[in-house]
Formats: C-alpha cells, sequence, structure tokens
C-alpha cells in the first residue's frame, strides 16, 4: 500500500487493534474487535461506529485510571503531578463525551475495569511514570489515528481526530519532559 492510499475498512480496522499493541486498549477492548468480520460489513454503521466509540472510550477509562495511578504513587514533583491531574482530566472529558455519543447513539456505553493490572511494580521513581504515560498517550496517539477513517459518521471521525490531537500533544509534552525529542518523527504511524 503506497503511503496516500487509503486502506480497505478491514485492513484499517487490523491496523487499529494492531497499533494499540495492548499499552491503550485492554484486551476486553480489543476482543471487542478483533476477528469481527461481521463488523468491517458494517463499516459505516450506526453499530460499526457505536463499537469503535466503546472501544475509544475503554481506552479513555484506561488512561484515567492509569493516570491515577500516577497521581497516587507520591512520586511526581508537585508541577508534574498537577500536569498529570490535567491530563488526567482531559481524558475525562474525552470520555464523557465518547459515553454521550454512545448513547445518543442508542448503545450501551463501556464501563471502567475494576482493575487494569498496570505495572505498578515497575513504577519506582518520576521518571518511570513520565515513560509509562507516554507509552500510553503514544498508544493513544496511534489507536485513534487507525480509528478516524472507520467511522460512517464523518462528525464522529472529526471529533476523533480532534481528540488525537490532544493525545499527541500529551504524548509530546511527556517526551519533552522525559528529555526526549517531542516530536520523535515527521509523520504518525
Amino acid at each position: 500500500m503506497s503511503f496516500f492510499q487509503m486502506p480497505t475498512p478491514v485492513a484499517a480496522r487490523r491496523v487499529f487493534l494492531g497499533r494499540s499493541g495492548g499499552l491503550v486498549l485492554s484486551g476486553a477492548a480489543v476482543a471487542l474487535l478483533a476477528g469481527k468480520d461481521a463488523l468491517a460489513a458494517q463499516h459505516g454503521s450506526k453499530t460499526g461506529d457505536i463499537q469503535i466509540l466503546n472501544t475509544a472510550l475503554g481506552a479513555e477509562l484506561e488512561a484515567i485510571a492509569a493516570y491515577q495511578v500516577g497521581a497516587e504513587s507520591k512520586l511526581l514533583d508537585k508541577p508534574v503531578l498537577d500536569l498529570a491531574l490535567t491530563f488526567q482530566g482531559q481524558h475525562k472529558e474525552h470520555a464523557d463525551l465518547l459515553a454521550k455519543t454512545v448513547l445518543k447513539l442508542g448503545g450501551k456505553a463501556a464501563a471502567a475495569k475494576s482493575d487494569y493490572h498496570f505495572p505498578v511494580d515497575q513504577l519506582k521513581t518520576q521518571a518511570d511514570v513520565l515513560k509509562f504515560a507516554a507509552q500510553l498517550e503514544q498508544g493513544a496517539v496511534s489507536a485513534y489515528l487507525g480509528a478516524v477513517p472507520l467511522f460512517g459518521n464523518r462528525d464522529l471521525a472529526k471529533a476523533a481526530a480532534s481528540i488525537l490531537g490532544d493525545e499527541a500533544m500529551h504524548w509530546a509534552v511527556l517526551r519533552q519532559a522525559l528529555g526526549m525529542p517531542p516530536v520523535p518523527t515527521a509523520f504518525m504511524s
């Protein structure tokens, strides 16, 4: 496939699932879409859009929980803690919008899991927490990038693209805080 060629709906869904790599989408969220050839046939349908929204909602709920782990770790200096709580608040706004949209479309919104099995034992320094958050944000960027072309409703695609931009900014800020180049490449994949 060339750089400018749009993937088929089935290929795009596979890319969407594969990009998450478990960093953002939990096993349950991936299971929602994995192997659902019938879902590919629903590309552009309200049901397909609801499933994509619920997958994104699951990822946002996971991010909220992850930032809570970071906030409660006692490893973050005050300015970094404030930033983490700001990012968590933005993920809450994303989740709220996604849940309301699912309900508006007649679906049932995904719920937060009781346990996400985060690698808490590996979080020993502020840098560890920042790396963990950066990985989650990078996964979110890739997941939204894969999801945007899958929506049948173009207004939903625009909303997802807006969230994608926010996730990319989160990732860039976290990379900068870690002393890494904030924008590692000219193109996202």
